[in-house]
């Protein structure tokens, strides 16, 4: 890996070794987490698109549920 500081390289290996993986297949884990939406990021994200039509809290609810159910 180029321009990552040792320690943090060692702590990355560390932990993929941890995880019985291999540093590649850990650091794209971490960066398909990366890409997914924080439950506060997807929160602000259904409250505006509630502000804009619509939407029930109960469907504000389900959207979030529906998302946490895909990260598992």
């Amino acid at each position: 890996m180029r321009d990552v500081p040792d320690d943090t390289l060692r702590i990355l290996k560390t932990r993929a070794a941890k995880s019985g993986q291999s540093l590649q297949n850990y650091v794209q884990l971490l960066t398909g987490e990366a890409a997914l939406l924080s439950l506060e990021e997807a929160a602000g994200e259904a409250r505006a698109i509630a502000a804009r039509g619509n939407v029930t809290a109960d469907d504000i609810s389900e959207a979030v549920r529906d998302m946490r159910e895909a990260r598992w």
